[in-house]
C-alpha cells in the first residue's frame, strides 16, 4: 500500500494536470495493493472548503463520500499509535499537525507516503514517491 497526501488525492479525483501520466501509472499499479488516505485528509478537504481554497461540484460531505469510493482506496483511521507517532517524530519536521499525522501514518503502516510537497519530500523520517 502507498499512502496518498491529500493534495495527490485530490489532484486524482479532479483529473487535475499536477498529476503526470507517469504519477497517474504509479497509482493505478498501486490500485490492487492499496492506496490509502488518512482521515486526517478528509478533515483536510473539508478545512479547504471552509476556508474557500478549494471548490468541489458537490457538497463536501458527497465529494468525500464519492472519493473514498475511487479504486484501490483505503481510508486509514487514526489510532492512539499514529497520534503519539506523530508527536515523537525523529529528526526536525515542519509543525503543521495535519503533515505531523499523515507522515506519522504512512510510518505506521510502513508505506511510502506519495506527495508533491517538498517539506515532506526533503524530511528524512518517511518514505516518500516523489509526484512533483
Amino acid at each position: 500500500m502507498i499512502l496518498l497526501d491529500t493534495h495527490i488525492w485530490v489532484w486524482w479525483v479532479h483529473g487535475d494536470s499536477r498529476l503526470q501520466t507517469s504519477s497517474l501509472d504509479l497509482l493505478k499499479e498501486h490500485e490492487d495493493s492499496g492506496l490509502g488516505v488518512s482521515i486526517i485528509s478528509c478533515w483536510e478537504v473539508a478545512k479547504l472548503v471552509e476556508k474557500k481554497r478549494l471548490d468541489l461540484p458537490t457538497s463536501v460531505e458527497e465529494w468525500i463520500e464519492q472519493a473514498l469510493r475511487y479504486p484501490g482506496i483505503v481510508l486509514l483511521e487514526l489510532t492512539p499509535r499514529i497520534v503519539v507517532e506523530a508527536t515523537q517524530l525523529p529528526g526536525s519536521f515542519h509543525r503543521d499537525p495535519a503533515d505531523q499525522l499523515i507522515v506519522a501514518t504512512a510510518r505506521v503502516h510502513e508505506s511510502p507516503l506519495a506527495t508533491a510537497d517538498r517539506k515532506i519530500l526533503e524530511y528524512q523520517g518517511v518514505d516518500t514517491l516523489d509526484l512533483r
